[in-house]
Parts: C-alpha cells; structure tokens; sequence
C-alpha cells in the first residue's frame, strides 16, 4: 500500500499532498480500506493531474491554489450552497455564529477617513481603559489610520488580535487638545444575536433574532425572562432577513414553544439516517399566542422555527414568502483552517415539507437570481401571483390547515412590499450615505446635550423631534451631490420616512439597536400587521 501511495506511472508522489487527500477523506469517516486508488479510480485520475502539474507545467505554480482551487471546481458543480472557504474566509464567516471574536471591543463607523467610536462594548476592554462614546481613534501602534484612505478592513485587521495582546491607540476627544493614548488589552468581545426585545404593546413582546449562533439560544431566554417580568403574555418573533446559521440553536428555540414529543425538524440524506429532533415540553413558551415575521431574505434555520411553529399550529406566520434553503451542511475542517461546508442531507419540517426551492446543479447565478425574479414576476407585491401544484400541499397537524413545500415557507398573513414607503429621492439618499453620515456628524456634535435632555429612552421617544436644521443639512448635501427630488411632492413624501430613520439611527447611537428597532418598527408594515392581528385573535 505504501508503494501505491508514494509512486505511481513514472512520477513520484509527494506525500503531503496524499496526506492531505487522505485528511479530506479520512475527516467523512472514510476508512482508509475503503479508499480506491486503483488505476481507473477517480482519486488516482485526480493525483496524478495534480501532480502532472506541479511538477511538469511549463511555468511555477502555486500548488497549495491549484488544490484550493482543484476543490472550489469540484463544488461548483453541486449545490448552491456547499461551499470552500480558506482559513482567514471561515474564520470571518464564523466568528458572527460562534458568538465572539477576540479584539478591543468597539462599535465604529468611519467619518471622512476616521474611526468615530460609536459606543464602547460594557464592560470591555475599551470601556474599561476609559474611551468613550464619541472618541477618534486616530493611530494604531504609532501608525496613523486617519486622513490615509485606509479601508475599514485593513483597520479592523489592526484592531482585532489575540486575547491577551495589547494595541496602542491614539485617541481625539472633543474638548480636549492633543492626542490622548491608550493602551488596551485586547480580550474575547460578545457578538450579540438578538437585534431587539421589547414590550411593543400590552402584554405583547417583541424579539427579533438576527441570526442563529452559538450564543443565540441563551440571549433569547434572557430577553424572554426580562419581557415576561415587565408582563408579556404573547410575542412577536421577527425573523425578517435572518439568514440562518447552527441547526441546534434553532431546535433550542423552537423547543421552547412545543409540547413534549412535539416534531421540530427531521433530516435526512444518501448517506446519512434519518434524524429527529423533538420538543422535550419544558419549554417557557408554552401557552400565550405567537406570531412569526418572514420576508424573503428568511432562511435555513430561521425556516425550521419559522415551519415549525406553523405545522404544529403553535402559531401563525406573517409576511412573505421566505427564501427556501432546506439544505444541510456538514463541516469538514481542515488542519490549515479551511474547511468545506457540504451538503450532505435536506431537513423537512414537521409536516413533511421539503421547502428548499429547486435548483440545477452548477447553476449559482440562477439560484442567485431567484429574488430578483420575484420582483419581475410580482410575487412580493400579491399574493395572486404565487402558484403551487397540488403535489406541494400538505396539511399542518393539529389544525390541517394547507400549507406548501417546494421553495420556502408562505406565511398564512401575506403583506405586500410597500413600494411607496421609500422614494426614489430617499432610496438615492441612503444609498449615498447621505442620511447615515449626516447622522454620524449631528450625534458627535450633539451627544452630551442630547443625553442630558433625554437621560431615558422612555424621554427621548415621547418628546424628541428631528430639527428642521438637520433635514436641511442633508437636503443641501445631497444637492451638492446633484440628487435632488422631483417636485415639492416627492420632497413631501420623503420627509416623514426620513426623520422617522433619522429618529431611530440616533436613538440606536445613544442606546443601542433594540431602541432603533422600537422606532423603526412603527413604520414595518409586517411587524404593524403582527400587532393588529395579536389584537384581533
């Protein structure tokens, strides 16, 4: 065996690259006796290709990309959604889902080429050397990253770091001349899951959940022991553009709202068994109405909650309908720090619904294209244009009511995309960066008046209005950049949106963005439909 795997034809093998096709089998439980490298196996005709290559090819190659990207061509011909991420790629597209990432511990947002420190995280290593709301961040270790068109990426590298690790930080304080420093000890910073939880009416909260990682089921019964001991009854779980994330958190979740024995999830693939997950009935749930808030970014895991809760008749589900991935992936790290996420099964909700939306394989542009499609095909403005075949329908358990597999979830309350809310003029604005810059500045220059007239949320939302000054501001500026509105009418219908946004980005500014969600939602035609059917029910 040893031979086989160290020469073969006329060129020998270098073995690290056999220990790393190995690696990749030997991670899927593949045993090593299972492994085919006869002279008409596909592994060998690969080998032999790579190796051809690297050792033969006219000009040097760059061995460790041909593998990478040897891999990436095989799984671009699957489904959209396995995927091949390299080391520093997983470890970004963790780091939101693992519920930490290792750094100085500041929200920030840049402002003519400056880090402008929008809120320190409590109690993090920032807070604690003593910045503040409001403070530029000017230098990093003695190297300047203001005024020198640095991206924000490249500034992030610099900040985050390894737990333990200090950065020396150069700071601008309003008020104060010089260059303030500081030297932070950089440690594990909280990533938050849970955008928003409030009381939204009497005895109705509200939770939206951003994603589903490994912090979300703890943050989520937090908000729920908090909400119920100001008096909630009944809740509004938005999962509006939650794109999903870990399978468990969402059974965890869904666990809370289902009785003993009750079907959550089930997947199943080729080569996988079967599997169940069950509501263990100790759920703090368990009684009081639901409603579920979809559109058509909701996905993967905020699905399963989202079928859940529907097929059990736990609940009702308003909105549109959401994005249809019912595939499951399964992890295969890497020693180097790269990892292949592969499809390995579909999940079905309790039903018997398999909601991911068809696809050919190797054709990612198509799939990618499918919302955009909806806008065409004017699904997400009535309802009249989505058509199922009888063969989708299924029957919820308790209530058979019809619901449909095949590509999503359809909410039982369908809510129209309002073209209307947003102008052309306001669309143009925020896509500028015009609103959110102009904000920036107004809560920088205005922050310690602002939290002195209104020391509470509960003040601010009952008696703060937008100054006419600061609409003008960003009129003028958006003249300055030849975006202009229409006519006085279009202007007219801009300005209530407007300073309702503007409203919300400076209470999340001062607070945080459960206090911007409690603005915004006021003007979310799904979440105001969820309210006036907790009413009617």
């Amino acid at each position: 065996m040893k031979k086989m795997f160290l020469k073969y034809s006329m060129y020998v093998v270098k073995p690290r690259t056999v220990l790393f096709l190995l690696f990749s089998l030997l991670t899927l439980n593949i045993s090593a006796q299972s492994i085919d490298f006869g002279k008409d196996s596909p592994l060998r005709k690969l080998q032999i290709a790579e190796m051809a290559i690297s050792n033969l090819y006219v000009d040097t190659v760059d061995e460790k990309k041909l593998v990478e990207d040897g891999i990436r061509g095989m799984i671009e011909k699957l489904d959209p959604h396995s995927a091949y991420t390299t080391a520093s790629e997983t470890k970004e597209m963790n780091e939101p889902l693992q519920g930490s990432f290792e750094g100085i511990g500041v929200q920030f947002n840049m402002v003519h080429d400056t880090l402008l420190v929008i809120q320190p995280v409590v109690n993090g290593p920032s807070e604690k050397v003593g910045i503040i709301a409001g403070d530029r961040i000017v230098s990093v270790n003695d190297t300047a990253i203001a005024g020198v068109k640095m991206s924000k990426e490249l500034i992030m590298k610099k900040l985050r770091g390894p737990k333990g690790s200090k950065v020396k930080l150069g700071i601008v304080r309003r008020g104060i001349p010089g260059i303030l420093k500081f030297v932070v000890t950089r440690d594990k910073i909280p990533v938050k899951t849970i955008d928003a939880a409030y009381i939204i009416r009497p005895m109705t909260g509200y939770i939206r959940i951003g994603s589903f990682g490994v912090t979300t089921y703890d943050e989520f019964m937090e908000a729920v022991k908090s909400l119920q001991k100001q008096g909630m009854k009944d809740l509004v779980l938005d999962l509006e553009e939650n794109g999903g994330g870990y399978l468990m958190s969402a059974v965890q979740i869904a666990n809370e709202f289902l009785r003993r024995n009750d079907l959550i999830v089930y997947t199943k693939g080729r080569s996988t068994q079967q599997q169940e997950y069950r509501a263990q009935g100790d759920g703090k749930l368990l009684d009081g109405k639901v409603i579920v808030l979809i559109n058509e970014y909701t996905a993967s895991a905020a699905e399963i909650v989202t079928g859940a809760i529907q097929d059990q008749d736990r609940g009702v589900v308003v909105g549109r309908r959401s994005f249809g991935k019912g595939l499951v992936q399964r992890p295969i790290d890497f020693s180097d720090g790269s990892m292949i996420r592969l499809t390995i099964a579909h999940y079905y909700t309790p039903s018997g619904r398999c909601i991911q939306k068809p696809y050919k394989k190797g054709q990612q542009l198509d799939y990618a294209m499918d919302i955009e499609n909806r806008f065409e095909h004017g699904e997400l403005y009535s309802a009249d244009s989505i058509h199922f075949a009888d063969s989708l329908k299924y029957q919820t358990l308790r209530e058979h009511r019809t619901v449909y597999g095949g590509g999503g979830i359809m909410p039982d309350y369908f809510v129209p995309l309002d073209t209307t809310q947003y102008t052309r003029f306001f669309r143009e604005l925020a896509a500028r960066s015009i609103v959110i810059n102009a904000n920036l500045k107004y809560v920088d220059n205005n922050r310690r008046q602002l939290k002195s007239k209104y020391p509470t949320f509960g003040d601010f939302m009952a008696r703060y209005e937008i100054p006419e000054s600061f609409v003008k501001d960003i009129i003028d500026e958006a003249a300055k950049q030849k975006i202009k509105p229409r006519d006085d009418k279009e202007l007219n219908a801009t300005l209530p949106q407007l300073k309702l946004q503007l409203k919300a980005l400076v209470a999340r500014d001062l607070w945080d963005m459960s206090e911007y969600f409690q603005i915004i939602n006021e003007s979310n035609p799904i979440v105001m439909k969820a309210v006036k059917l907790m009413v009617s029910q």
